[in-house]
């Protein structure tokens, strides 16, 4: 099989994966499972951990040049072992409405922004769901609910903190980090998006004033032309176009 094949095969099933991976995730966290809840769960989370890891032996396997596609791969393998970025996967789904842009270039900038509002949403979520995990039982935490947790996400991704929620344990500040890190990154993205886009409307107007101008001139030019004719007519005795001779 080759890997474009094993890629189109496993396309949607790796997206129905991510998808059960947050929902059982937000169901563990949220809901602060415990007995046999926890345990279906934590079940559903390994499920789609063999499912991630058996994708990336197969292809892996299937590649041709297998040590270049390893380096080139690094991501996917950050995904087998760090099971708060599975969900990046929904990312790839949301991309299929670039497929419809005319231009390359609206393509792209369109693929861009989704990557980028969909990783903020994302990463706002899983960090939510991470950060009440490791606070909520630690003495002293002040972030004990979801709300809570979601609003600190929330203002540590836009880089504002508020200070009113923060992290008081080692594994909340660390991601704590990531999140502020991932913020800059993202909205960095989005706002060279936006930029670029405005640049190329702005473009577009003055090419299209460009062009009214050279099509005045071009008018201008015409009606020049015709009174030359016009006179050169009059000189030979020929009546100008659009006329008739009298008869004499």
């Amino acid at each position: 099989m080759t890997m474009e094949r094993w890629e189109r095969v496993t396309y949607w099933p790796l997206i129905a994966a991510a998808v059960l991976f947050i929902v059982a995730y937000s169901w563990q966290v949220i809901a602060d499972l415990s007995g046999v809840s926890h345990t279906i769960a934590r079940f559903v989370m390994f499920g789609t951990w063999i499912v991630f890891a058996g994708d990336y032996v197969v292809r892996l396997i299937i590649a041709e040049r297998r040590l270049r596609w390893f380096w080139r791969h690094s991501f996917d393998l950050l995904v087998v072992v760090l099971p708060v970025l599975r969900p990046l996967r929904l990312l790839k789904a949301l991309t299929l409405v670039s497929t419809l842009q005319r231009t390359v270039g609206t393509q792209l900038r369109s693929s861009i922004a989704i990557y980028g509002s969909g990783a903020a949403l994302v990463l706002v979520w899983i960090a939510a769901l991470s950060e009440l995990e490791a606070e909520r039982d630690a003495p002293g935490a002040n972030i004990l609910t979801f709300g809570d947790a979601l609003w600190w996400a929330i203002v540590t991704i836009t880089t504002v903190g508020y200070g009113d929620f923060y992290p008081v344990t080692g594994w909340g500040r660390g991601i704590a980090a990531l999140l502020m890190a991932g913020g800059i990154a993202v909205v960095g993205v989005v706002t060279a998006t936006l930029s670029s886009w405005i640049i190329e409307r702005a473009a577009g107007a003055s090419g299209q004033e460009r062009a009214d101008d050279a099509e005045a001139a071009t008018r201008g030019q015409i009606r020049e032309l015709s009174q030359q004719i016009a006179l050169m007519s009059s000189r030979l005795g020929d009546p100008p176009p659009g006329e008739t001779r009298s008869p004499g």
